[in-house]
């Protein structure tokens, strides 16, 4: 895990310094490094709780570093863009799972970690992630609650959460994420990675106004 991260940070400072073919090689070996350690993990019932804060805040501080050396300080607010689409994806799929009584993420399958440790951890993601998650979870929410013309329903939220929505989040995870900022780094236009960041927001944004239609009965 700590392995990865480095890459991705060193990819990042390469990337102030003006290099591109050895940044894009080294963010898609963090990016295999990445899923393959998570997915270790769980087929080995290695899982812990400190594992998943380390992992979350680990990408957070790499795609900080990544976009910062690509467009220096404009790459602060674009990093908060890029967390707003992930965390999309993140509610996204909690709410496809608890609309059908599914099971979102198994607990951690060992316990054991270093409390001050996890304690700090937990700190990071709450002052960072948690409001975010608050934010756009009380929009979706609302409206939700707009478009089924009051409280929800069962079935309103079935339809709110369609199978659809989630495959075109996914599709803008940070695999995809970095997968498409190295390809736009050998062809030598790492500006079209960046400005596709609003285009993303933009298509979620058409994909929220089409799964509230689902429910309104528009579409």
């Amino acid at each position: 895990m700590l392995t990865h991260t480095a890459l991705g940070v060193g990819a990042g400072v390469l990337l102030r310094r003006g290099h591109r073919v050895t940044p894009a090689v080294l963010l898609q070996v963090k990016t295999l490094l990445d899923n393959l350690d998570g997915q270790l993990a769980r087929a080995t019932g290695q899982t812990t709780e400190t594992g998943r804060y380390l992992d979350t805040e680990g990408d957070l501080l790499v795609n900080a570093v990544v976009l910062v050396g690509l467009a220096g300080w404009w790459g602060v607010p674009l990093t908060l863009l890029q967390s707003l689409i992930l965390s999309v994806d993140y509610l996204w799929e909690r709410d496809h799972r608890a609309a059908r009584g599914e099971v979102f993420r198994d607990p951690p399958a060992q316990a054991g970690d270093d409390p001050r440790v996890l304690a700090a951890l937990r700190r990071g993601y709450a002052l960072y992630f948690t409001p975010q998650e608050r934010v756009l979870g009380a929009l979706f929410e609302g409206r939700l609650r707009a478009a089924a013309g009051g409280p929800p329903t069962p079935a309103d939220r079935v339809a709110y959460t369609p199978r659809e929505i989630n495959v075109v989040a996914v599709n803008l995870g940070l695999s995809t994420q970095l997968l498409a900022l190295g390809l736009c780094l050998l062809a030598r236009r790492p500006g079209t990675y960046l400005w596709s960041l609003p285009a993303q927001a933009l298509l979620l944004a058409g994909v929220q106004t089409w799964r509230e239609g689902k429910v309104s009965g528009k579409w």
